[in-house]
């Protein structure tokens, strides 16, 4: 008889801590979902519901590679945009509890629209697949991609037909493009190399590996110390020019409210990145310090007006005329000169 009370309280204590757990990553898992859309910022504190912190011993926030017990969203351990992260609970019953989560951190300033003004345009060859997009003085320096049509090209501003060309062999497809002195340097998309040629022959030079972090090359462009590349993530990373193998540094770019993955081409213009975003007519104005974006350009209906229907003719080419914004697009039939107002 004593044995079957043991037993029945053993199963009552074990039901009860079964039912403990769920309730406890139940309103983890709601308070984090409530909070995903909103986010936080720097210096924020998460707030968690007393279901979870009165029943614990502590609580780690791990990010794979470091963790933290600091409950407030320090730069230190979280990036802009989306983290994810796994909360490992200690309850007071000594079990450990583990629930994934994402952590949205925001800027504190909302993203400043940008206003402009079209007051040029100049032709710009449709069949090219356009990845990469720099302009020196008037002279263009493109980079288009596809396999079998992978080429960096030399032309002047108001004539797309190349001064030169240099032709990538068929397996190879280009990515985005930068000029640094008497150089271009060059990404691929998944070959995992880059190349260097020279400026004024478009002979190549020699080839690099990307960084392994770089799962793919997308946009580039220079900064006047470092090479700045994009992987379609919401990375930018900062590469020593004299070795683009070589990662100096990560940020993560975020504006407001908004996640923005899939940073693509690149330009660098009086201390500040511009970055088109995959899939999306806008042109983000990045602090390259900390990967804020304080401004926004919308060209919502020059891309209406270029895509012919194709949802793979994207708004993707920044470069500068001067103070003016030169954008164009992937088999766009023309290259815009908007002026800021």
């Amino acid at each position: 008889m004593k044995r079957n009370i043991h037993i029945a309280l053993a199963a009552a204590l074990f039901l009860v801590s079964c039912s403990n757990k769920e309730k406890m990553l139940d309103s983890l898992a709601d308070y984090n979902n409530s909070k995903e859309e909103k986010g936080y910022h720097f210096g924020d504190k998460l707030d968690l519901p007393k279901e979870v912190t009165e029943n614990t011993e502590s609580i780690t926030i791990s990010f794979g590679d470091k963790e933290t017990k600091d409950l407030r969203i320090n730069p230190q351990f979280f990036t802009l945009g989306d983290n994810k992260v796994v909360f490992v609970i200690k309850t007071n019953r000594g079990e450990t509890l583990n629930q994934d989560a994402t952590i949205n951190v925001f800027t504190k300033t909302p993203e400043q629209n940008i206003p402009y003004k079209i007051v040029a345009d100049y032709p710009h060859d449709p069949k090219n697949f356009i990845e990469g997009f720099v302009v020196e003085g008037n002279t263009v320096y493109e980079s288009d991609g596809m396999k079998g049509s992978s080429q960096l090209i030399k032309y002047t501003l108001g004539s797309s037909v190349p001064k030169i060309m240099a032709k990538q062999p068929a397996d190879i497809f280009s990515e985005g493009c930068t000029i640094v002195e008497d150089k271009v340097y060059q990404l691929t998309y998944q070959n995992k190399i880059g190349f260097i040629y020279d400026k004024n022959t478009l002979k190549k030079l020699s080839e690099f590996p990307l960084p392994g972090v770089i799962g793919e090359g997308w946009g580039l462009t220079y900064d006047g110390k470092n090479l700045i590349a994009t992987d379609g993530s919401k990375n930018l990373y900062f590469l020593d020019v004299n070795n683009p193998s070589k990662v100096v540094k990560t940020i993560a770019v975020g504006g407001y409210s908004t996640v923005y993955n899939q940073l693509n081409e690149l330009e660098y213009h009086k201390g500040f990145i511009y970055a088109n975003v995959w899939h999306q007519p806008v042109i983000l104005k990045i602090n390259p310090a900390n990967g804020e974006v304080i401004g926004k350009l919308d060209f919502t209906q020059l891309t209406k007006e270029n895509d012919k229907g194709d949802s793979e003719h994207v708004l993707n080419g920044i470069a500068f005329k001067g103070d003016n914004m030169l954008v164009t697009g992937k088999n766009w039939e023309k290259i815009y000169e908007a002026a800021f107002q």
